[in-house]
């Protein structure tokens, strides 16, 4: 079966602080009538630090839409090699031995997708099959997993290489006042991560089943209005509350493996917020350290959109806490409202 091996991660030297982003805030803002109630949401989101690939300086100005798709393209051309290449080391295959390459990203957009730039330059086959994935958000790491998961059971002796590469400070628009806006100002970071599912041997996660649901009639609530400038976010005031109609869909999930979401042994899901972990821990009736690698994530990174998923498995890697036959839940969530989950039990190649 597909086992999902140690992803690589990596962040760009840039970084602002907390402290850094309140006090921005304070001087760009000072006469917003809610400066107040966004000042006190950014300190309640557990974001500790981030890392932008510009200095802070450029990333608030807005040089247009040519300009910073121009920095994307070079930004992910410079960056995503060395972490593809470390995921391949540590699922110890070679470029020509993957079959699919699954490339998510919401914060830039190329045509052709970076994949067929990875193909020509990193020695990949030219037989390689594409997947790039540009409309799932945040959701994006959870469904690249399952459609790598999905290949391999169609292709047993397959590969799949996933590369999420995400630049959120390419999306600040200085113009987007309202309180959303704002916040995501102050939770959003930049950060690239890729991972190998590979279709025989491996260790890491073995990945058993997966599934999605939509939250029916919430499309609205997590958005890009695609303007002359660009992505601009759009982030309604009920999407924290998400978990308590997402929590059932874990719950059948898990159900239809015969498994109880509540008594597993590692939980590595999407952390677009500390409500998202507090709810879930809640729902699903797990202790809040269930969720230590997805919070200690966003505490250093802030949300990293599609990577939160694979850095928080990284991190379940680092602190070698999974034995054989433990089993987990992986989970995305994002426009859709949409939740891309999956099962996966622990294992150790022979």
């Amino acid at each position: 079966m597909a086992v999902l091996c140690k992803p690589a991660i990596a962040v760009p030297e840039h970084i602002i602080t907390q402290d850094d982003t309140l006090e921005l805030a304070r001087r760009l803002h000072k006469d917003h009538s809610q400066l107040k109630l966004v000042l006190r949401l950014i300190e309640h989101t557990g974001v500790l630090k981030r890392h932008l690939i510009q200095p802070i300086d450029k990333v608030l100005k807005h040089p247009g839409l040519d300009a910073r798709s121009a920095v994307y393209e070079q930004e992910s051309k410079a960056r995503v090699p060395a972490v593809v290449r470390q995921a391949l080391d540590q699922a110890e295959l070679e470029a020509r031995q993957i079959d699919l390459i699954v490339y998510v990203s919401c914060t830039g957009f190329m045509m052709p997708s970076l994949t067929a730039w990875l193909i020509n330059t990193l020695g990949f086959r030219s037989e390689t099959r594409q997947i790039p994935i540009a409309q799932l958000g945040c959701a994006a790491g959870g469904a690249a997993i399952n459609r790598a998961h999905d290949f391999c059971r169609a292709y047993p002796d397959s590969n799949v290489l996933i590369v999420a590469c995400e630049f959120c400070s390419l999306c600040y628009q200085p113009s987007d006042l309202g309180v959303g806006s704002l916040l995501s100002n102050g939770l959003f970071g930049d950060a690239i991560a890729a991972a190998v599912v590979r279709g025989r041997g491996g260790t890491g996660v073995r990945l058993e089943r997966n599934g999605s649901y939509l939250i029916p009639h919430t499309e609205d609530w997590i958005s890009y209005a695609v303007r002359s400038t660009g992505f601009h976010f759009l982030l309604d005031k009920r999407v924290p509350g998400t978990m308590e109609p997402l929590a059932p869909a874990l719950r059948a999930v898990a159900d239809q493996q015969r498994w109880n979401a509540g008594e597993l042994d590692f939980y590595l899901v999407h952390a677009g917020g500390p409500r998202i972990l507090d709810d879930l821990s809640r729902f699903l009736e797990v202790p809040p350290e269930a969720f230590r690698f997805s919070r200690a994530t966003l505490t250093e990174y802030g949300n990293i959109a599609s990577a939160v998923v694979l850095d928080a498995l990284g991190r379940m890697f680092e602190e070698a806490s999974p034995r054989e036959g433990h089993r987990g839940l992986l989970a995305g969530f994002g426009p859709g409202i949409t939740a891309e989950m999956a099962l996966g039990t622990w294992t150790a190649a022979a």
